[in-house]
C-alpha cells in the first residue's frame, strides 16, 4: 500500500529535491536534476524500485518531526523502548552541477537504538541495477553516465536480492553520518567534506536566505515555509522553478490523471514573481524573469506553455509499463505532452509577470520589451481562436473565457507599459484590440440569467480561474458580474468548503471526474472575498485551507476533504505561492495588496 503524500517532506539544494517519508524512508530522488532518471522511485512503485531507509530496528514506540527553523534541513525523532534518536535529513546548497550530495546523519539523544539501513539502488525510474563495489569506505555505484558514492563508518554489505545493508547502535551523544554523492561516472573521483561541519554551512545558509524575507503579519511561518519550499524546487543555475517535485502523483488514485510536474509553466510567472518580489526575494525574481524571458526566446508562434529546467522545448511524453504508479495509479508518465497545447493565457502570463518586474523597480530588461511587442503584433493575430485552456484539456478546443480575459490582459499590461513608464508602443492600437476583446467576452462569455460568467462561449459550466475577474483588474470588485460570478462559484464548484477546478462530468475534458477539490482555487476564493468586503469569510477560508498543509506546512496539488488526503504532484509550487499572496493580500501588506495586477485601480468596468 503507498504510504500517503502528506507522510512525506522535501529536502532539496535548488538543483534537485528528495522525498522523506515519516518512517525515515527516502523513496523519491531524481539524480542529478530534478528532470533526470531517478535513482530512487519507490513513491510509485515498491522498495524494490529503489529507497534508502534508516529506522529503528525495534519496534518504534512514537516519532515526530520537523524542520530545523527557517530551514530545508528535516529532522524525524524516533521512540523505542530502549532510547531514541533523530534522524537529520538535508542536501548541502551549492553552485556547482557535477556533484550532489545527500547527508543523513544519525544522531542519539537518549539511551541506546539498534538502527538499521537498507539502500536499493534503481537507475533509470526503478529498472536498472547498477554495478557495485566497495571503495573509498563504502559502496560505489555506475550505471551508464551516473555514479554514486557512498561513505559512512558502519560496515555495508550487499545481499543476493541485490540490496545494501547495515546495522548499528546509536547512544545518546553520537552521532553516526551517511554521504551519498552523486557525480557523472566519467570523473575520476568526488569532493568529500566533514557531514557535520556541511549541516553547519547548510544551516547558516538557509537562515541567512529566510533572513531577507520581508513579509510580515500573522501568517508569517506559514509565508516563510512556502518560500523555502520555492527555494527547494527553483534550479539554481538558470533560476527555473519547477511545478513541483515529482511526477504521476495522481489527481484521482486509480484513475490516470497523472502527470509529469518536473517542468517550468509560463502561468506560474506571475504569482511567482509577485510572491518573490513582495518578499523581498529580488534576486530570486531576477532569475526567474531571466529564465522566462530566455525560455520564450524566439518567434511568438513557438511559445509554449511550459518549458525545461534551463529552457528546453521538447518535452516528449511517453509512458513507464514496468512501475505500477502511486496507489496503482497508470500510467507513470514522463515528459508531458501539454507542451504543444495552444493556450492562450500564456501571453497574458508573461506581459503580467514582466509588468510585475517593472511595478516592483526591478532594473529592465533591454531585450523584453520589444519581445513583448512582437507577441502582442502575434496575439493580435491569434487571439480569435479557441484553445486547450488554463486546465489544459486534452479534448476538444473551445473558446474558454479565461484564456480570452488573459489576452485582454496582454494588451492592457502592454498599454500600461507604455502610460506608466513610458515605454514606446502603439498604445491607441493596443486600447482598441483590448475594447474588443473586452466586449466580446462580456457578449459572449456572461449568462444574464443566472448572473455569472461561465467557463467557455455558449456554455453554462463554471471554472474557478473566472475568480481571478477581479485581481485581474479585469472587472472591479464592486462590479455587480463580479460578485455575481463569486456566489455562483459558491454554489455550484464548492465541495466540503473547498473548491474544485471546474464543473466535474465524465467525459468532459476527455478524462473521467473524480479529481479533489484544485488548492489554488480555493486560495483564489480567499482573495475574491476579501476584494468584495467579506474578509471575515476569506480569513475563515484561508485558515482552514492552512490546517490542511502537513505536519511539516506542506501542500500538494489537490485535496480530498472526505478521505482528508493530499492529491496530485507534491509539493506544488502553484499551492504554495498561492499561500504567500493570499496571506500578504489578506494582511493588508501595502506592497502585495494585489495578487495579480491592479484591480484595485481600476475602479471602472472594463467595458
Amino acid at each position: 500500500m503507498s504510504i500517503p503524500i502528506e507522510d512525506y517532506g522535501i529536502i532539496g539544494n535548488a538543483h534537485t529535491a528528495a522525498l522523506v517519508s515519516r518512517g525515515g524512508s527516502i523513496d523519491w530522488l531524481c539524480l542529478p536534476r530534478f528532470d533526470s532518471e531517478s535513482v530512487f522511485a519507490s513513491l510509485l512503485g515498491d522498495p524494490g524500485h529503489g529507497r534508502w531507509l534508516i529506522a529503528p530496528q525495534d519496534p518504534i514506540e512514537g516519532s515526530s518531526r520537523k524542520y530545523r527553523g527557517a530551514t530545508g534541513i528535516l529532522e524525524t525523532r524516533f521512540e523505542t523502548a530502549d532510547g531514541a534518536v533523530t534522524v537529520i535529513d538535508f542536501m548541502p546548497l551549492t553552485d556547482r552541477e557535477d556533484q550532489v550530495d545527500l547527508i543523513r546523519l544519525v544522531r542519539g539523544e537518549r539511551g541506546r537504538v539498534r538502527m538499521g539501513t537498507e539502500i536499493v539502488l534503481r537507475f533509470d525510474y526503478g529498472r536498472g541495477i547498477p554495478w557495485v563495489r566497495s571503495q573509498l569506505g563504502g559502496p560505489s555505484a555506475v550505471a551508464g553516465p551516473n555514479a554514486v558514492q557512498f561513505t559512512t563508518p558502519v560496515a555495508l554489505r550487499g545481499t543476493p536480492e541485490l540490496t545494501t545493508v547495515g546495522e548499528f547502535t546509536v547512544e545518546a551523544g553520537q552521532t553516526v553520518p551517511f554521504t551519498m554523492s552523486w557525480y557523472p561516472s566519467h570523473h575520476k573521483t568526488f569532493r568529500s567534506g566533514d557531514p557535520v561541519d556541511q549541516l553547519l554551512a547548510t544551516e547558516n545558509r538557509w537562515c541567512d536566505w529566510s533572513n531577507h524575507c520581508a513579509l510580515k503579519g500573522p501568517w508569517r511561518e506559514a509565508i516563510l515555509r512556502s518560500l523555502i519550499t520555492l527555494k527547494m524546487l527553483t534550479y539554481q543555475p538558470t533560476g527555473g522553478i519547477v511545478a513541483a517535485a515529482t511526477t504521476s502523483l495522481p489527481e484521482s488514485p486509480g484513475g490516470v490523471r497523472n502527470w509529469d510536474y518536473r517542468f517550468c509553466w509560463i502561468r506560474d510567472a506571475t504569482l511567482t514573481l509577485y510572491a518573490l518580489l513582495s518578499s523581498g526575494y529580488r534576486e530570486e525574481a531576477r532569475a526567474w524573469r531571466e529564465w522566462l524571458l530566455r525560455a520564450a526566446a524566439g518567434h511568438p508562434s513557438e511559445m509554449q506553455i511550459m518549458y525545461g529546467l534551463a529552457g528546453e522545448r521538447r518535452l516528449t511524453e511517453y509512458e513507464i509499463p514496468w512501475l505500477p504508479g502511486y496507489a496503482d495509479s497508470r500510467p507513470v508518465r514522463i515528459g508531458n505532452a501539454a507542451y504543444q497545447q495552444l493556450q492562450l493565457d500564456v501571453y497574458g502570463e508573461l506581459m503580467d509577470a514582466l509588468y510585475a518586474c517593472h511595478r516592483y523597480g526591478l532594473e529592465a530588461s533591454p531585450l523584453a520589451w520589444e519581445m513583448q511587442k512582437q507577441l502582442l503584433q502575434y496575439l493580435e493575430t491569434i487571439w480569435e481562436r479557441p484553445d486547450q485552456g488554463i486546465w489544459e484539456v486534452r479534448g476538444e478546443p473551445r473558446h474558454f473565457t479565461f484564456s480570452k480575459i488573459m489576452c485582454w490582459v496582454a494588451f492592457d499590461r502592454g498599454i500600461k507599459l507604455v502610460e506608466q513608464f513610458g515605454l514606446e508602443g502603439p498604445c491607441e492600437h493596443w486600447k482598441k484590440l483590448r475594447d474588443t476583446i473586452c466586449s466580446q467576452i462580456l457578449e459572449l462569455a456572461f449568462d444574464r440569467e443566472r448572473n455569472t460568467f461561465v467557463q467557455y462561449y455558449g456554455a453554462r459550466d463554471l471554472d474557478a480561474s473566472l475568480l481571478l475577474i477581479p485581481q485581474l483588474g479585469f472587472l472591479p470588485p464592486d462590479d455587480p458580474r463580479v460578485r455575481g460570478t463569486i456566489e455562483a462559484v459558491e454554489r455550484e464548484l464548492v465541495s466540503d468548503g473547498f473548491v474544485c477546478r471546474y464543473t466535474s462530468r465524465p467525459g468532459a475534458d476527455g478524462l473521467p471526474a473524480g479529481e479533489g477539490v484544485f488548492l489554488a482555487c480555493s486560495f483564489w476564493l480567499a482573495n475574491s472575498l476579501c476584494l468584495i468586503g467579506r474578509r471575515d469569510d476569506a480569513v475563515a477560508l484561508f485558515e482552514r485551507l492552512l490546517a490542511v498543509r502537513n505536519d511539516l506546512g506542506l501542500l500538494s496539488e489537490e485535496y480530498a476533504p472526505i478521505e482528508k488526503r493530499l492529491l496530485g504532484n507534491f509539493p506544488q509550487a502553484f499551492s504554495h505561492t498561492a499561500i504567500i499572496n493570499t496571506a500578504a493580500n489578506l494582511a493588508e501588506i501595502e506592497t502585495a495588496s494585489a495578487v495579480r495586477g491592479e484591480p484595485g485601480t481600476d475602479k471602472k468596468p472594463a467595458g
